[in-house]
């Protein structure tokens, strides 16, 4: 499986990426699968959690494959998963 993944700033550390591209359910498990040499950048095993990944590096874990795409995250971040629609902002304007 092959995805981009945006990312707001020009680096990200490879812990935090895995996390991020839901390669790694926990940064536990992302430190697990780095220090095992599970993951590769640009197909080189890397085993630095801190590694710094920049526009276009690509990480591979386990056969799925995601590609950083740097400063396209845009200006607003919106997860449907956890919208709240039924929110009243008038009701605790005045809290």
């Amino acid at each position: 499986m092959l995805m981009d993944v945006d990312i707001s700033s020009d680096s990200i550390k490879l812990g935090q990426f895995l996390k991020l591209a839901n390669l790694a359910e926990s940064g536990g498990q992302a430190k697990e699968l780095i220090a095992s040499g599970e993951v590769a950048v640009n197909g080189e095993v890397v085993t630095s959690r801190g590694h710094s990944l920049g526009d276009a590096d690509v990480v591979s874990v386990a056969g799925t494959t995601a590609t950083v795409i740097a400063g396209g995250g845009g200006d607003d971040y919106f997860d449907e998963r956890t919208a709240n629609d039924d929110f009243d902002p008038e009701k605790w304007r005045n809290l």
